[in-house]
């Protein structure tokens, strides 16, 4: 299966100084466009040994500091995180023939941040972060529902669900940020910022 990718170039001369700056040009474009989804990004991290995993999840706020994504800290990606932070994002906007590659370090955010952003849940989700210990192995889907519906009896809707201890944020402080549109023939536009004595370069990789 192929297809042959007809956009506009990527030239050095149309990008932002800085790469947050540029992901929100191009993540602003992708709402406009409805794309579904535009906040699924796949997370790579590995653990201590250097086996790598993979997995999506939803990017819930970028700006200057870098990607803020949130999860359950004893996932695996969680463990994995705390033994090596090294992580990567990948952005697979497919529809728009765009990918957005980050490289970079991945840290807990403050606790205030991470309450803000729980109470914003809605109540089944903030009742999720504590029914499911993300990763580990289960007997059943009847364990899983019924630890859910014992803690709906006990914080009923309306009701302030705490803030689980195990669960949080990280933020992603990019190192690199590849921006890549596919273009004819499989002469894709390849730009990548990289950081640098304070500031970014911006390097073009053959594709």
């Amino acid at each position: 299966m192929r297809e042959q990718y007809r956009t506009a170039p990527l030239l050095e001369a149309d990008l932002a100084g800085d790469p947050m700056n540029q992901f929100d040009r191009w993540f602003t474009q992708a709402v406009r466009v409805e794309l579904h989804e535009p906040n699924a990004m796949i997370v790579s991290t590995a653990d201590a040994d250097g086996r790598p995993s993979s997995r999506t999840v939803l990017l819930k706020a970028y700006g200057v500091r870098g990607f803020v994504f949130y999860t359950n800290y004893t996932s695996r990606k969680g463990r994995e995180i705390e033994a090596n932070p090294a992580v990567s994002l990948l952005f697979p906007w497919h529809a728009m023939a765009r990918q957005v590659i980050v490289s970079g370090r991945a840290e807990r955010v403050g606790r205030e941040e991470t309450a803000a952003y729980f109470r914003s849940r809605p109540h089944g989700s903030q009742l999720g972060a504590w029914a499911s210990a993300q990763s580990s192995v289960i007997g059943s889907r009847e364990e899983l529902a019924g630890a859910y519906e014992e803690l709906a009896a006990r914080y009923p809707q309306g009701e302030q669900v705490p803030v689980p201890p195990h669960w949080g944020g990280f933020l992603v402080v990019p190192e690199a940020v590849e921006f890549w549109q596919g273009r004819e023939n499989r002469l894709h536009d390849r730009l990548r910022y990289v950081a640098e004595g304070g500031g970014w370069s911006v390097e073009r990789l053959a594709p």
